[in-house]
């Protein structure tokens, strides 16, 4: 169940990206964090407890939201704006390089 409900923007131009593989819709205006809890309950799980984070701080200051694309790179997902086409990945790969 996701965690947020879009009840703004509803209108706004549909965005394709994935989500550990999985085929999504965010919305323009849509930073990562904002489109990926409007499909999921979660963030990623936690770099040293492995409890559920969804995002802390929300402003780019804390390290809670940091996601990876598919090209590797690492990006804070609550301040890096939805594109079209992104591949997100937010679990940790199994051991055929697949998301666990």
């Amino acid at each position: 169940m996701p965690l947020l409900h879009r009840v703004a923007r509803q209108n706004e131009v549909p965005i394709g990206f994935s989500l550990n593989g999985k085929p999504c819709e965010g919305r323009r205006g849509d930073t990562l964090l904002s489109a990926i809890l409007t499909i999921d309950e979660r963030l990623r799980p936690s770099d040293f407890s492995h409890e559920p984070r969804a995002g802390f701080c929300q402003m780019s200051a804390c390290q809670d939201c940091w996601v990876t694309l598919i090209s590797g790179e690492r990006v804070r997902a609550c301040s890096t704006p939805l594109a079209e086409g992104m591949q997100v990945i937010t679990r940790a790969a199994n051991s055929a390089g697949e998301p666990a």
